[in-house]
């Protein structure tokens, strides 16, 4: 099969489409013929080596996938080949064949085309674990979400408001200000003219930035208020006031869904089957998809996401 390879660490220029060896599903497996992947900013880290990979991962980018399921590995029940789904990855999603946990899968959901449907298991499962199973987001509470004009940011807005949170999120430009409030959220703040400290006090702060924003996160939560850092685009360091977290028993946590065990993915994917499926079908949480660029082409796709400006998903697609 083609697959992309990362030859060395750097920039777009180091990702190449090139013959590999064919990936085999192990005990508990399943391998799906990719008709198209997903981007997300885990895979621009991994370019730059700044996202180690685990032991026995593939070591092509890519942490979701859309395709047809070729092959089943022995231990597998409830899917058969030419079963159509999506899956959440620990890798290797920018190439034609993937192996994939059987607990990975998901079903297409009603009303999603196989194509698209590469763009949910990422940031749904990234929202739900988040939000609902480690902060606990309630009706009622407020939600701030940074970088709402990306893929798990839109996702997110979206799943709060269906969950009955007041969303407030954060993105630069007027046009996405206005985007993101026509997906739900209660306020759209930019980033760039308005300070999001001014706005709170937050009960939950999903954020996908890092670095110098943990001081202002923490400052802004509300009492027992819950900030979940999954994103360091701002860098790897920030400045913590232990005190205002033990008066306001707040609690701050770390989290990435590539490094979990595969009975915890497992168990996210079955919660975002059950839960969040629903809100898709019924029209409650829509799929934005930027853009799509033919799989050779990961390079290009990587320059665009780097540039900024796009709003919701962007996809690789197998010609």
């Amino acid at each position: 099969m083609k697959a992309v390879s990362i030859k060395e660490p750097g920039g777009p220029e180091v990702l190449e489409w090139i013959e590999v060896e064919d990936p085999l599903p192990a005990v508990g497996e399943v391998l799906v013929d990719v008709v198209a992947g997903g981007l997300n900013r885990a895979d621009i880290m991994q370019r730059w080596g700044l996202y180690p990979l685990a032991p026995g991962t593939s070591p092509y980018p890519g942490l979701e996938a859309s395709g047809r399921i070729s092959a089943v590995g022995e231990g597998v029940s409830g899917w058969r080949v030419g079963d159509e789904v999506c899956a959440l990855l620990t890798g290797g999603g920018y190439a034609q064949k993937v192996a994939v946990p059987a607990g990975q899968l998901l079903t297409v959901p009603r009303g999603i085309g196989l194509v698209e449907a590469a763009g949910l298991p990422e940031a749904a499962a990234t929202v739900w674990s988040n939000i609902v199973m480690t902060a606990g987001l309630n009706e009622g509470e407020t939600l701030l979400v940074h970088g709402g004009a990306g893929g798990v940011g839109t996702a997110a807005i979206q799943i709060a408001k269906a969950l009955g949170a007041r969303v407030v999120t954060t993105v630069g430009g007027p046009e996405k200000v206005a985007r993101a409030q026509e997906l739900g959220a209660d306020l759209a703040i930019d980033y760039r003219t308005q300070d999001f400290a001014e706005y709170g006090p937050y009960d939950v702060i999903l954020d996908v930035i890092g670095g110098d924003y943990l001081e202002r996160n923490v400052r802004s939560l509300a009492t027992d208020g819950r900030l979940v850092v999954i994103g360091l685009q701002n860098g790897l360091e920030g400045r913590l006031n232990l005190a205002e977290m033990v008066f306001k028993r707040a609690s701050v946590h770390g989290t990435t869904l590539r490094t979990r065990s595969k009975e915890q993915k497992a168990a996210i994917v079955a919660e975002v089957q059950k839960r969040v499926w629903p809100m898709i079908e019924s029209g409650a949480v829509q799929l934005l998809i930027d853009q799509q660029l033919p799989m050779a082409e990961a390079a290009e796709a990587h320059r665009r996401m780097e540039a900024g400006g796009h709003l919701g998903k962007m996809l690789l697609v197998n010609s």
